[in-house]
């Protein structure tokens, strides 16, 4: 089915969160005690445009002058990023309030940059993947410095801001090479010339800068830098956000750009790919084991995982686009409710360190069981999401006779047991002082709850999505 005179249709999840957003501004402007309202607006324009993602999923083609595809890929996202959105909002509301900071203007923010997040991934054109990273990029300026009055919150913006500033130059002139290599941006004139303008020196060294630009946003290594302190300073909501849809929605320009054909990266990129990946996997991995707070443990596993994902990019196989994509869906559900339950933990930035969760088992044990889940499946430890989400990966390698990078990726896993069960030890196995006070809402136990399941039903019947995807 083609977008043809439906092309209203064919873009109702960007048109139902741009709606949200638009209506969410004006009762900010003119409403004077509007957090229960934009909360309960966003979270019905968020599932508004879940639904319309999975309705809109059959459809193919292009829209607006073939500057947005429609259905397929693209909806899958869509979808990924609502449904983060929605447990991010959800979440953050009682850790909002609780830390004196419960402002509308946090659910805006949301929801513009989950627009950016679209926009990235549903993009036909390089300018349509620039303009969403920027919307979403300077929502996420703001959010990480949410919390003003902290100082590791105001670094945490500053930081983030300026390594965005680098992001977007890297990017912004690996477009104008392309461009000045083709006479186009546009993805499918790329791909279907692509014989032509691969003989061009330009075009590759534009296609270079233009990895380096988005491995900023998923936090490779060497581009991760500051990305430990952005988590830590950041709310713990807009960290798992972070983690999570950022991280998604760069991949998902990855994949536009880079998986669209069969046809080679060329030997200079695809190395290039395959050294971030490498060492992803080996800084993230090895360096998390010296953490002691946990967002900022968290913080390295993400660079990790960036590093396995990035091994299915590095395979440019059919497998390897599948594996990726559903690699994203398990991490989505997976971080967001590890960082879930730290945000449900934290008090005014205490909580966070290891120590602080010493005899959880025993005085808050529903919570405990369900972040050994979490980590369990972020180890990649069967029969949970993340185990397939690293075998589909790991397969693709081998299968584009990526052995040896496969094997480093096991390894990398073996390594990040320690320090995932490192916690779980911590929980169970040790007797803690302090009693933790915690307060949890139904809608925020019901976020988790929806992550367990997600993570569960992900693990044992990896065909339910994966059909899916492959179907598109």
């Amino acid at each position: 089915m083609t977008p043809g005179d439906f092309d209203i249709f064919a873009l109702a999840p960007l048109l139902a969160l741009t709606a949200t957003s638009l209506l969410v501004m004006l009762i900010e402007a003119v409403v004077k005690t509007s957090e229960k309202i934009s909360y309960w607006l966003s979270l019905c324009g968020l599932v508004v445009s879940i639904v319309a993602s999975f309705a809109t999923v059959n459809l193919s083609g292009t829209t607006l002058q073939q500057m947005i595809n429609v259905g397929g890929m693209g909806s899958i996202f869509s979808a990924m990023f609502s449904i983060s959105a929605l447990g991010t909002i959800i979440l953050a509301r009682d850790y909002l309030e609780r830390e004196g900071a419960h402002f509308g203007e946090f659910y805006l923010l949301i929801l513009f940059s989950t627009m950016g997040m679209v926009l990235m991934a549903t993009a036909a054109d390089l300018i349509i993947i620039f303009l969403g990273l920027e919307l979403m990029s300077i929502c996420f300026y703001i959010l990480a410095g949410f919390m003003r009055k902290r100082a590791l919150s105001n670094e945490s913006a500053l930081k983030y801001f300026l390594l965005g500033a680098f992001a977007t130059g890297f990017l912004l002139y690996g477009i104008a090479l392309i461009y000045g290599a083709s006479g186009s941006t546009k993805i499918s004139f790329l791909v279907h010339n692509y014989g032509i303008i691969s003989v061009s020196p330009f075009f590759w060294i534009g296609i270079g800068l233009l990895f380096i630009g988005l491995a900023f946003k998923v936090g490779g290594v060497p581009f991760h830098m500051w990305i430990p302190d952005v988590y830590q300073g950041a709310p713990t909501p807009v960290s798992g956000f972070m983690s999570t849809g950022g991280k998604a929605a760069a991949f998902a320009a990855i994949i536009l750009v880079f998986l669209t054909s069969d046809t080679s990266l060329g030997d200079g990129v695809a190395k290039m790919i395959i050294i971030v990946s490498a060492l992803s996997m080996i800084v993230g991995n090895i360096v998390a084991i010296s953490q002691t707070n946990l967002k900022r443990m968290l913080a390295y596993s993400s660079i990790a995982h960036a590093g396995y994902i990035l091994v299915g990019i590095a395979a440019n196989n059919q497998i390897g686009k599948s594996g990726v994509i559903f690699y994203l869906f398990s991490y989505t559900f997976m971080n967001l409710g590890a960082f879930g339950i730290l945000s449900l933990m934290e008090r005014e930035e205490k909580n966070l360190s290891y120590d602080d969760y010493s005899g959880l088992g025993f005085r808050h044990p529903v919570l405990a069981a369900f972040m050994s889940i979490f980590l369990f499946s972020l180890a990649g430890i069967p029969p949970f999401a993340g185990f397939f989400g690293k075998y589909y990966v790991f397969v693709a390698a081998i299968d584009a006779g990526l052995t040896w990078l496969a094997i480093l990726g096991v390894l990398m896993s073996v390594v990040s047991v320690y320090y995932y069960l490192r916690l779980i030890v911590v929980m169970y196995f040790r007797e803690g002082d302090q009693q933790l006070p915690v307060t949890i809402s139904r809608a925020s136990y019901a976020v988790i709850i929806l992550c367990i399941l997600a993570v569960v039903e992900l693990g044992v019947y990896p065909s339910s999505l994966l059909s899916i995807i492959t179907a598109f």
